[in-house]
């Protein structure tokens, strides 16, 4: 077997697990190490962006927020069945450490490394730990935490990491920002992977209120979920609005440096790009989030005068288009935002963690 040392990487199938996961994957390939992922099909998904080296594997598994009263109690057995499966992949070859970074999909190869006592650790992107993060808490050797302070377990201590961003994203960092004016400006519209259409039913109806002066420069690239896509897509049409729609950025770090403005989710890995690229935003966090955890994501931004903050109850046409007018057409405040917003990254959050990952090897079993 290679002595090559391995890195297997567990992670949910939601671009907030998988994108701090590349970034640390990116870095320790670099490093020379072999990386592994270990995730769902839904994961699978969202793996496109990591380094083509690393092997993805995808493991059974299942959430219990999803489906029916049989499916529900099948839950167990086909997370079991992921442990197993992971049981007889570590022993065959045997991870130097393994890193979780919540979600379900996580379980199997965490649960594995507890088994087998394999150097492990825990990532959590938010304020607020995810239900599988929590199980593991006092079962893994390091916590990590993105977003500070984050409740905590009683007598679990945490490492502020930050949320680590990827490549392309640190690409961007600190790019210029060219405040608003009467010349093309561009609106990004990010909903997440759960909380998109909320997004879909207001921001284009808010869009098309804008005074007339600002919609006639307005570009809007804006992430709708696919079953909303036409009547997104139809709304801009008929406001006048140019617009482009799709399910999925892959070009998120560009876009958002090219924005003049942020429409979004309180995603951890959101606001990690929104901050290290440094933009002014107006921030809806996902009411139905676990733990109200996406409020707890916000408070950073919005402490530092950085973003405008709308409770989803709050969320209407009317609101949201006062808000975005206001920053739109004053170019020293979203100036000022987009400063404040760069205060708040933690563009070496990836080197944080990468540190934690190299300290675990430290007194690991041969």
């Amino acid at each position: 077997m290679s002595k090559t040392p391995l890195l297997l990487i567990a992670a949910g199938g939601t671009g907030g697990h998988m994108f701090p996961a590349q970034a640390l994957a990116e870095a320790m390939v670099r490093k020379g190490w072999r990386v592994k992922l270990s995730t769902d099909a839904r994961g699978a998904r969202y793996a496109g962006g990591f380094p083509h080296v690393v092997q993805v594997e995808q493991v059974a598994s299942a959430t219990f927020a999803r489906g029916g009263f049989v499916a529900r109690a099948m839950v167990p057995l086909r997370i079991a069945g992921g442990v197993l499966a992971a049981l007889w992949g570590q022993m065959r070859d045997r991870p130097t450490v393994v890193v979780g970074f919540g979600g379900y999909p996580s379980i199997p190869a965490l649960a594995a490394a507890w088994v087998l006592r394999r150097p492990r650790m825990i990532h959590e992107q938010n304020g607020v730990l995810g239900r599988v993060n929590e199980v593991f808490a006092r079962r893994v050797d390091r916590v990590a935490c993105g977003t500070w302070p984050t409740t905590l377990p009683a007598g679990v201590e945490a490492v502020h990491t930050g949320n680590p961003v990827r490549a392309a994203v640190l690409e961007r960092a600190a790019s210029p920002y060219i405040p608003p004016g009467d010349y093309p400006m561009s609106l990004l519209v990010m909903g997440g992977s759960q909380g998109a259409k909320v997004l879909s039913d207001v921001v284009p109806e808010a869009v098309a209120h804008l005074p007339e002066t600002i919609r006639r420069n307005l570009r809007v690239a804006h992430q709708a979920r696919e079953e909303d896509m036409e009547r997104v897509i139809a709304a801009y049409e008929a406001a006048g609005i140019r617009a482009e729609v799709q399910p999925f950025f892959r070009d998120i770090p560009a876009r958002l440096s090219e924005a003049q403005l942020v429409v979004s989710r309180s995603g951890a890995s959101s606001l990690a790009d929104i901050s290290v690229i440094g933009r002014p935003s107006i921030l809806i966090p996902f009411a139905a989030a676990a733990g109200d955890h996406q409020s707890a994501n916000a408070r950073s931004l919005s402490g530092a005068e950085a973003a405008v903050v709308i409770p989803e109850k709050a969320l209407d046409v009317e609101t949201l288009s006062r808000h975005m007018a206001t920053i739109l057409s004053q170019p020293q405040a979203a100036e000022w935002m987009a400063a404040n917003a760069l205060s708040q990254g933690r563009p070496d959050a990836t080197d944080r963690l990468v540190q934690l990952v190299e300290a675990l090897v430290q007194g690991a079993p041969e």
